[in-house]
C-alpha cells in the first residue's frame, strides 16, 4: 500500500509543469511557441535564459524530490527508482495539461542525481560535450541516455535493480525523442539557443 501511495506521490510531483508556469508568468502560452514542448529547452528558444534555468530546476528538483521521499521512508532502491520512474511519467503525461508533457530529461536528471549520483554526473557531462559539440539538445539526450544502462553497469554494478530501472529511465528518453531523431536524420532539428 505505502508504494502505491507513493509512486502516486512521485506521479503528481513529476506532473507540475514548471515551464509552463513559469512561461504563464511572462504572459505566454508554452504549448504554443518553440516546439510546444513544456521543457527548459523550448522555454530558452521562446522566453531566455533565465525562464528556461527555473524550469530546469524546477524540473529536477521534481525527480529528485521523489526519490528523496521514497528513501526518507525507507524504501528498498528498487522501489525509490520506480517512484523515480512515477515522477518521470508524470512530467511526461501530466495530470494537468491532459496527460500530455514534455519529454522527461530534466525530470529523469533528478532522478539520477539522488538514485545513482555519480552516474547522473556521468550524464550530465556526456549531454553537455554532445550539445557542446553539435549544438543539439536532442542528440545529447539521446546519446547520453543511450549510454546510461550501460554506464549503471559500470560505474554503480551490483544491484540488478538499479539496472532495470536505468534500462526503462532510458527507454522512456529515447521513446519520447523518436520525432528528434526523426528530424535530426532529415537536418530539420532546431539547435540550442535558436530563436522560436
Amino acid at each position: 500500500m505505502k508504494i502505491i501511495l507513493l509512486l502516486i506521490v512521485g506521479f503528481s510531483l513529476g506532473s507540475v509543469p514548471f515551464g509552463i508556469i513559469v512561461a504563464k508568468l511572462k504572459g505566454v502560452n508554452l504549448k504554443k511557441v518553440g516546439s510546444g514542448n513544456i521543457g527548459a529547452t523550448n522555454v530558452l528558444r521562446s522566453l531566455g535564459k533565465w525562464p528556461a534555468t527555473l524550469t530546469l530546476i524546477g524540473d529536477i528538483l521534481k525527480g529528485t524530490v521523489a526519490v528523496a521521499i521514497g528513501r526518507y521512508l525507507g524504501m528498498e532502491p528498487f522501489y525509490e527508482g520506480l517512484i523515480g520512474i512515477a515522477a518521470i511519467l508524470g512530467h511526461n503525461c501530466s495530470i494537468f495539461l491532459g496527460f500530455k508533457g514534455g519529454k522527461g530529461v530534466a525530470t529523469s536528471i533528478g532522478v539520477l542525481l539522488f538514485y545513482s549520483p555519480w552516474v547522473s554526473v556521468l550524464t550530465l557531462i556526456l549531454w553537455l560535450i554532445v550539445v557542446f559539440l553539435t549544438k543539439y539538445s536532442s542528440l545529447g539526450a539521446i546519446v547520453s541516455f543511450g549510454l546510461l544502462p550501460i554506464n549503471i553497469f559500470l560505474f554503480d554494478p551490483g544491484d540488478k535493480g538499479k539496472l532495470f530501472i536505468a534500462i526503462l529511465i532510458a527507454v522512456l528518453v529515447l521513446f519520447r525523442h523518436r520525432d528528434n531523431m526523426q528530424r535530426l536524420m532529415k537536418g530539420t532539428e532546431r539547435k540550442v539557443g535558436q530563436r522560436a
